[in-house]
């Protein structure tokens, strides 16, 4: 199956494996199993890959959501605020996490080791469990350039590292959280050439939120860049899809983003319209595939799609049947 997963070339390929995945899971994971049982839905009756049921994300906050019966090698944990119920993540097969993120950097901005990779994810690092951290400091590794490297709270080093490696014409990447990123421009402003600027959103209660257009404004005249790239994944997910810029955003061949009827949450949306993100990550093959999120966004004719907010009540209104 894993390579099935990885080798899909075409919209026929996809509909394929996610049908088979489907099964695999109904047959596999209690929890996606009951979940569909209350729904009465049945693989017999699943067709389409818009007749699949997704799973509402809190369930990853108090069930045990696996597909596989293989010793767990990995917990990722999301962050919260004090007191607050973290999702964990179950993996059994961290080689399929890391598969599913070096196909998909490479998928979209080529070989690893042409870049140096600079990271500045301060909340992140304070914490364990963070499968950004987990994906980012691989990456670091695989580029094979000594210059790589983790920042926490010295950013006058790492202005000083960026400016000596686009003076030098080093390609690099600088993946940060956004307030942090903030943080850097107003210690330093730039003008780079040679350096991809990709944000992973969150202020964390750091700094006020942001409007997309009004923090990538910042984030551009700061930086002295024409684009903001933003990588856009999340605990429960083993793949990530990218943006280039403007916010419009790209999943890799075994990714695939829809949108929910805001009003009926077990409604997809077949018209290109606002609406809750599902998401199906095919890499998600032990645990679950199909994930109804707590963004809203638009998923364009081509298959992109922009994230436009959140909900903003806790719960997926009509799709909560076993999450308490």
């Amino acid at each position: 199956m894993e390579n099935n997963i990885f080798n899909i070339q075409t919209t026929t390929d996809f509909n394929q494996v996610t049908l088979s995945v489907f099964k695999h899971q109904f047959n596999n994971n209690k929890v996606y199993r009951s979940f569909c049982d209350l729904l009465y839905i049945h693989p017999s009756d699943v067709t389409k890959v818009e007749e699949i049921p997704f799973l509402p994300i809190q369930f990853f906050k108090n069930k045990r959501v696996l597909s596989s019966l293989n010793q767990i090698e990995e917990t990722f944990t999301s962050s919260g605020t004090t007191g607050s119920i973290t999702s964990k993540h179950f993996v059994t097969d961290i080689n399929l996490y890391k598969k599913s993120y070096l196909k998909g950097f490479a998928h979209f901005y080529g070989n690893i080791e042409d870049y140096a990779v600079l990271a500045l994810l301060p909340n992140y690092l304070e914490r364990k469990g963070s499968s950004l951290v987990f994906m980012v400091d691989d990456l670091i590794r695989k580029s094979k350039n000594e210059e790589s490297g983790f920042y926490l709270n010295n950013i006058e080093e790492l202005a000083q590292k960026l400016v000596e490696l686009d003076n030098k014409g080093q390609k690099t990447l600088l993946i940060g959280v956004s307030f942090a990123l903030l943080d850097l421009i107003e210690k330093q402003q730039f003008k780079l050439k040679n350096t991809i600027i990709m944000e992973t959103g969150g202020m964390k209660g750091r700094r006020k939120e942001l409007i997309r257009e009004e923090l990538h404004q910042l984030l551009k005249n700061g930086f002295g860049v024409s684009e903001i790239h933003s990588e856009y994944g999340m605990t429960e997910l083993l793949s990530q899809a990218y943006s280039k810029g403007n916010g419009i955003f790209e999943t890799p061949p075994w990714m695939q983003v829809l949108t929910r009827d805001t009003e009926d949450a077990l409604t997809i949306n077949t018209a290109k319209k606002n609406g809750g993100i599902n998401v199906i990550d095919l890499a998600n093959y032990n645990s679950c595939s199909f994930i109804a999120t707590q963004d809203l966004g638009k998923v364009h004719q081509n298959g992109t799609f922009e994230i436009i907010g959140r909900f903003d009540n806790s719960d997926i209104r009509g799709c909560n049947l076993m999450v308490l």
